[in-house]
């Protein structure tokens, strides 16, 4: 073990007795009074809570495309090492976090059920999931600490039981109506209107009963039936049942209401003696339990009716109403989340009014852009998570990029594709589109995002092509293996039966070829012109022509020694691997002369690697001179002389070395791009 450890010393270092007791403090009324007194923030409701739990990991704010927005550090999942991380949906996250504050502040989505909206797989259950477990942490640590309390209770024999509130009441809730407005008002005098203890509502039937037995046993005096409270730390715990609820509907002939509100404990019938003495009622229904916290309704609209007229009352007046027992009052957040076609016979159903009315909805979309769509899979797929298997660079990118096209609707801008408005959506430049162009895209496509193909399918999928035969033979996978699970995968895809869509996500699939060997053929480019020194040459050779020719001066050629003519085809060569036509030469190589000497007034040496369009063009065109000499073709055709052989070896370690190949998959690359360059000679021959 670490350190000479011993795994015995290893758990036990690990337990905090100090923080266990924190966590299991108890104390009277009058102890919490005083507590509450010096940090109103116990008695927070659970809108509160739930706000202040967001805002306590921070918030950084950023513009992109000209639109400000905030990413709060929550939705990192910071507390399970980014387990639960949500990348992207800003948009919606900055309207989830809004919902609770206009809700902390009082000002009305308190009484709304929020209603998570979108496709299947576009992360809101990892939203409920977060938020739930976002309470069980907060509720551990100091900043986030709340309180219940316990009945003590004497029993016939002498001894005393107590009997924990069964709802998790707060204990400012024992104070009396008539004086408790008074109690908050001396409470909340320093405090800001967001910050200020709201506590209404009466308790729990089975706490009003212990109240009202005891306050006639102590004749009225209400100080005496205090003596009877044990305040606690209640500690949130979705597993225990402990403010935090989860509801999943079965099938509509087995839903039974009890299973919200609780049901009536008939062992205790005969000890009490009537069905509708609390004593004898289980107040364990998820609304009951969840009170102080939050409740998750998965699918919650496949609830029967009956369940959805249940959280009309939870959700706008704070009550619910168990079987025989008055309305009763709860503290807690109510989530559901459902998906497009359940929504649409939600809108279509008239006598659902009421319920719609009473919904704050917010979509939760897939992702539209390409880079935060990576981050999803690679959370999963990585060399840390992956042992023994190597991920060729781009497999994950091409898988990323064909679920980003499935999303997106055809852009109805002349002369853009496809792939040039996932590049711009992902904050590429595209010739003759600006900033703006994107939010136009945006605006006419409102919609984007809440169709297409899940996360989950492409998880799926490059999860079948790392069990795969081939891959455990090699040891790697590529982006064809993955591309081909994905269009196979199509065929029998559960969720899609229109024939059309299938067969323009086989489309989308093309294009995404047609791009990956576009990057793999820039990328083989640039390991083979990565010869520095061989750059650096070309790039002085140039601009001293440029210089030259901008002059209007000649240049002296170092064999001959002779004054000469600039050399136009050298200059031309280069300038129109960039696409510079002949009526723009003048201009770039003006642009060109005028960046050197912008330069050398801040005293600074000119880098060909400085200028991006410069550094591109010298790739290329020290590329196609070198490319012959490489003979790249005929490695197809296996025929490879020893000299030709060495030079492969050099551009295939500079894969390995630059780009993140292994030996397997950058042999793959190098074969893939000399059949691509063999098959556009072929072409030219003919």
């Amino acid at each position: 073990m670490e350190n000479g450890k011993s795994l015995r010393e290893l758990v036990q270092g690990s337990i905090d007795p100090q923080r266990f007791r924190e966590h299991h403090w108890e104390g009277t009324f009058w102890d919490y009074l005083e507590k509450v007194q010096e940090k109103p923030t116990f008695a927070r409701n659970a809108f509160q809570r739930i706000y202040d739990m967001i805002m306590h990991f921070g918030c950084e704010r950023y513009t992109q495309m000209r639109e400000d927005y905030v990413r709060y550090n929550f939705f990192s999942d910071p507390i399970d090492k980014g387990k639960d991380a949500i990348f992207g949906l800003e948009p919606s996250l900055m309207s989830l976090v809004d919902f609770f504050k206009s809700a902390a502040h009082g000002y009305g989505t308190e009484r709304r059920i929020l209603l998570l909206h979108g496709p299947v797989g576009s992360s809101k259950s990892t939203m409920a999931r977060l938020i739930k477990k976002g309470l069980e942490y907060y509720s551990r640590i100091d900043e986030g600490a709340l309180y219940t309390f316990s009945w003590k209770v004497k029993e016939a024999d002498g001894t005393e039981r107590l009997c924990p509130c069964p709802m998790h009441e707060e204990p400012l809730k024992l104070i009396p109506a008539a004086v408790r407005d008074q109690v908050l008002n001396e409470i909340n005098k320093n405090l800001h209107e967001g910050e200020q203890v709201r506590v209404s509502g009466e308790l729990d039937p089975f706490c009003r009963k212990m109240f009202e037995d005891l306050l006639i046993e102590y004749d009225g005096d209400w100080a005496k039936v205090m003596d009877h409270i044990v305040v606690r730390r209640l500690i949130l715990s979705e597993k225990d049942r402990r403010g935090i609820g989860t509801f999943q509907p079965k099938d509509e002939k087995n839903q039974d209401s009890t299973e919200l509100t609780g049901d009536i404990n008939y062992r205790k019938i005969a000890e009490y003696g009537s069905d509708s003495d609390p004593r004898a009622f289980n107040f364990d229904g998820e609304l009951n339990i969840a009170n102080r916290g939050m409740v998750e309704f998965i699918e919650v609209l496949k609830l029967d009716v009956a369940f959805l007229y249940d959280l009309l009352g939870a959700s706008q007046e704070h009550v619910i109403k168990p079987k025989k027992f008055a309305q009763t009052d709860i503290d807690e957040v109510i989530i559901g989340h459902t998906n497009e076609p359940e929504y649409k016979k939600l809108q279509s159903n008239e006598l659902m009014e009421a319920f719609r009315d009473r919904t704050q909805k917010i979509d939760v979309p897939y992702n539209i852009k390409l880079s935060d769509e990576i981050r999803i899979y690679e959370k999963d797929f990585n060399s840390e998570r992956i042992r023994g298997i190597h991920i060729a660079p781009h497999t994950i990118e091409v898988a990323a990029m064909w679920a980003v096209l499935t999303r997106l609707d055809e852009p109805k801008k002349a002369g853009l594709t496809m792939m040039q408005k996932l590049k711009l959506y992902n904050g590429r430049s595209v010739p003759n589109f600006t900033e703006d162009s994107v939010r136009e895209l945006r605006d006419e496509a409102p919609k984007e995002g809440m169709k297409g193909i899940s996360p989950r399918y492409i998880q799926d999928k490059i999860s079948n092509a790392l069990v795969s035969d081939q891959a455990l033979q090699e040891k790697c996978i590529n982006p064809f293996m993955v591309m081909n699970e994905l269009d196979s995968g199509l065929r029998h895809h559960s969720l899609l039966n229109d024939e059309e869509i299938k067969k323009r996500y086989q489309e989308l699939l093309g294009v995404v070829r047609e791009e990956y060997e576009d990057i793999l053929k820039g990328e083989v480019q640039r390991a083979i012109s990565a010869d520095e020194d061989a750059i650096r040459r070309l790039c002085s050779n140039y601009i001293e022509n440029v210089r030259a020719y901008t002059q209007h001066e000649k240049v002296r050629n170092k064999y001959t020694g002779r004054d000469e003519e600039p050399d136009e085809r050298l200059m031309r060569s280069i300038e129109e691997k960039i696409e510079i036509p002949d009526s723009r030469k003048d201009d770039f190589r003006q642009e060109i002369m005028n960046y050197i000497g912008a330069l050398s007034l801040d005293g600074k040496k000119f880098d060909y690697t400085t200028n991006a369009r410069l550094h591109k063009a010298l790739e290329l065109k020290l590329f196609e001179d070198q490319r012959d000499t490489i003979k790249l073709k005929n490695v197809v055709s296996g025929v490879v002389d020893d000299e030709t052989q060495a030079k492969i070896d050099v551009v295939k370690q500079r894969l390995i070395k630059y780009f993140g190949y292994n030996e397997t998959s950058a042999t793959d690359v190098l074969n893939y791009v000399a059949s691509i360059f063999a098959r556009g000679d072929t072409k030219q021959e003919e």
